[in-house]
């Protein structure tokens, strides 16, 4: 049996669904959790959707949830932005989750001069965006980013992430960015302060060692990584920094 924690964080994409399918190991434990009273927060890189439209496609494969049990590296940007930048105008590489969450911060967007290029993952990507977002930076804008993802899983196999477009820009522009997504903390520090949990009742369960399990390691939480996703559990046993735990699908978890 697992230790018993108040705050379970699921990764989405290769955890808890691989694009349009649901991986059912996780939505019985979801289940289970939400059985024993206990409500996940739902952590995902992947910028391109709102909560709203995150809950809607959980709720497709059977797990129920609040919005506001979905966090994104689209609001941690678009807050990241308005802390550290007030009043700024940004330029968009992104989708709905990324607009709506700049919106909803009151942040203005610009299509020239502005002060600051956000990236996010974004499928309708051209060079005409890229060469944008590089003249932009190398005129001075703020470079941020919502994660760096290189690749990510989908039904079809592993696909081109935003990390991947990122290093694009950084290569032509000589200038690197400030990720806000995983592994950096301010999704898990949003949600320990939202909650007034301790570091010990909060685990980090995903597939990516990079940027999952990191992000649990460097904030001081408990992390359980599962197979099947990027990360093959001999790639996480060559790493010096372990994961709590090592499991080969979420029905190897107890609660």
């Amino acid at each position: 049996m697992m230790k018993s924690y108040k705050a379970y964080c699921f990764d989405l994409d290769g955890t808890v669904y691989r694009g349009i399918e649901p991986i059912q190991e996780a939505v019985s434990l979801i289940a289970s959790l939400q059985a024993n009273g206990i409500h996940p927060y739902f952590i995902t890189n992947n910028s391109s959707m709102t909560p709203v439209q995150i809950k809607e496609k959980l709720r497709l494969f059977g797990v129920h949830t609040d919005s506001g049990k979905i966090i994104t590296s689209a609001i941690a940007a678009a807050k990241y932005c308005e802390e550290m930048h007030g009043g700024a105008t940004v330029m968009m590489i992104g989708e709905d989750g990324l607009r709506e969450a700049l919106h909803a911060e009151g942040i203005r967007l610009a299509d020239t001069d502005p002060d600051i290029v956000v990236m996010g993952i974004d499928r309708h990507i051209n060079y005409e965006k890229l060469s944008n977002a590089c003249i932009a930076i190398r005129a001075g804008a703020h470079f941020i980013a919502t994660n760096s993802d290189k690749a990510i899983p989908t039904e079809r196999g592993l696909v081109p992430g935003n990390g991947s477009f990122v290093k694009l820009v950084e290569n032509a522009t000589g200038r690197a960015p400030i990720f806000v997504g995983k592994p950096k903390s301010y999704m898990l520090e949003f949600i320990q302060k939202s909650g007034g949990y301790s570091k010990d009742e909060m685990v980090m369960i995903g597939d990516n060692y990079d940027t999952d399990i990191l992000f649990g390691l460097d904030f001081g939480i408990d992390t359980i990584h599962v197979e099947g996703g990027v990360t093959s559990r001999e790639e996480v046993l060559l790493k010096e920094r372990k994961p709590t735990q090592l499991v080969q699908t979420l029905k190897d978890l107890k609660i």
